[in-house]
């Protein structure tokens, strides 16, 4: 798992104010922004993409392979949305670039997250990037398959005898 710090991300936003982001290396764009100039977007330069919870990643579908970085929201703790949504992009639509959370991340999400297919978190500002370390290591194994290996413990067991 990758820990983002806002002040050294690759990643740069675009302005919120800035309707049609001119294209540029590691370029972050909001899912209006990117539906604005997806059709103009030099098709060399990958982009990223943030997309609200409440979206549909079929409608990415046709993106994925022009973009680098799928940006999760978590706009509360409690809602789980985004694990869906981290979980198509991996399993269904294969999607091989970085998926990352950001919002109301905490340390208790990050085994999930992890299961999930996210692969980079920015933690909530209050939340301790040693202990969301440690919280990735406290289960040695899972009963049910995950986005790593799909399979329940008992087939995989089967598999090494």
């Amino acid at each position: 798992m990758k820990f983002i710090h806002p002040h050294d991300d690759a990643w740069q936003r675009a302005p919120e104010d800035e309707a049609e982001p001119r294209p540029a290396a590691h370029r972050l764009l909001s899912w209006a922004q990117w539906q604005a100039v997806r059709a103009t977007w030099p098709a060399h330069l990958l982009a990223g993409v943030q997309i609200s919870n409440d979206t549909d990643v079929e409608a990415l579908e046709a993106d994925l392979p022009r973009l680098g970085l799928v940006v999760l929201h978590f706009p509360k703790w409690t809602d789980g949305r985004a694990y869906s949504q981290a979980r198509l992009l991996r399993s269904r639509y294969r999607f091989a670039g970085e998926v990352r959370a950001v919002g109301e991340v905490l340390v208790d999400m990050l085994p999930l997250l992890d299961r999930s297919g996210v692969d980079a978190v920015q933690l909530r500002a209050d939340q301790d990037e040693a202990a969301a370390r440690r919280a990735l290591d406290f289960f040695n194994g899972y009963y049910q398959g995950d986005v790593h290996d799909n399979r329940p413990l008992f087939a995989r067991r089967e598999a090494v005898s």
